[in-house]
């Protein structure tokens, strides 16, 4: 039987090369949403985390996520944060979300303030010199040909590039504060607060003390902590959804694709049929033997939408060099199992035609 199986899909190539093409476009669809999200939020998260902060302040509406709750807050605020006990270091932030050429989070900083949180470490170049001054991280750096002393546009203005610095710490672009807050029309305002205690021990107390005083009773306050837990798929307005959506596209293109294979192919073999139900076939034989095609073609799908996603990847970072894009075991599984059991359930019905055949009628098929 398995010989059977293998020669009826070598003796219908293009047919079969396109079903194991729908099955991969379905793998890819739904590893290649995941890995652009997941590299994102991870990304953001690292970077972030790579501040230094213990603590961060939003306003009382804003969103947990950075660069979509614009700059309400004054920045001048901060000051009252300084001088709160057990506080070393208050920085404010201003978060802009671009999606010009890729998606991105531009920071606005106050460098003094913000190196003071955890050091920066220069490759090149030094601090800002003027209002019009960038620093990028190599990351930018290296996939942008970029060097000290080259231009590079935000919100439409050139910038110089003063410093070049390792990666994960804030943005990949940051300029000054008040250079930000002037090009987005938020002067002397600030997206987020970060906060450094002077001991780790002291941050519930610093949260404490910061709802106590006049003010900021209604502001959020997070610990780095809890705001990476909340920086999960689960926990993103529109993720599921998102997945939701392309994973059912994808389930149905494959399932059509297949029915559609696999029914032609029963049509097809009608006398082929006959001829195994006169020899005594069964209708679970005829069923396992269509049933088993279709594993084949999905198995060679499914390895096929694999590597068609780690090449999806590799044009990621060519194309959007910056741009995270995670590829996990765990969701290289999940695509596998979607991908396959869809395959199996759009070959179930002419699975069934085929064992309902009257071999008689079969035999008597031209």
């Amino acid at each position: 039987m398995n010989k059977l199986v293998i020669a009826n899909i070598l003796h219908r190539p293009l047919r079969s090369l396109i079903s194991v093409t729908a099955v991969a476009i379905e793998v890819i669809m739904i590893l290649s949403i995941v890995g652009i999200f997941m590299g994102i939020l991870n990304d953001t998260k690292q970077r972030t985390n790579g501040v230094g902060a213990d603590l961060m302040m939003w306003p009382s509406n804003a969103s947990y996520m950075a660069g979509v709750s614009g700059a309400p807050m004054p920045a001048k605020n901060v000051e009252a944060i300084r001088r709160l006990p057990h506080v070393a270091v208050a920085t404010p932030v201003i978060q802009h979300l671009s999606t010009t050429g890729a998606v991105e989070v531009l920071w606005g900083v106050d460098y003094p303030s913000f190196n003071a949180m955890k050091p920066f470490v220069f490759i090149a170049g030094q601090p800002f010199q003027t209002p019009n001054d960038v620093i990028v991280d190599d990351v930018y750096a290296s996939s942008r040909k970029t060097h000290v002393g080259d231009t590079i546009t935000i919100f439409d203005q050139p910038f110089r590039v003063s410093g070049i610095v390792e990666h994960g710490r804030g943005g990949r672009r940051m300029i000054p504060l008040d250079t930000m807050g002037t090009l987005m029309g938020s002067e002397g305002k600030a997206s987020v607060f970060y906060i450094k205690c002077d001991d780790p021990a002291n941050i519930s107390a610093v949260a404490n003390e910061i709802h106590s005083t006049r003010g900021f009773e209604n502001n959020k306050v997070q610990t780095m902590e809890e705001w990476l837990t909340l920086m999960t798929p689960n926990q993103l307005p529109g993720f599921n959804i998102a997945l939701r959506v392309v994973t059912a596209i994808a389930v149905i293109v494959g399932f059509l694709v297949i029915f559609q294979s696999m029914y032609t192919a029963v049509l097809e073999r009608t006398r082929e049929i006959g001829i195994l139900k006169s020899l005594g076939s069964s209708k679970p034989v005829i069923i396992s033997i269509v049933l088993r095609e279709t594993a084949a073609l999905a198995v060679a799908g499914v390895l096929l939408g694999i590597a068609g996603t780690y090449g999806v990847r590799l044009l990621m970072a060519h194309v959007f060099p910056t741009q995270h894009f995670e590829i996990t075991g765990h969701w290289i599984f999940q695509g596998a199992i979607i991908a396959f059991t869809g395959s199996l359930f759009g070959a179930f019905y002419p699975a069934w035609i085929a064992a309902r055949k009257d071999p008689i009628d079969a035999l008597a098929y031209e």
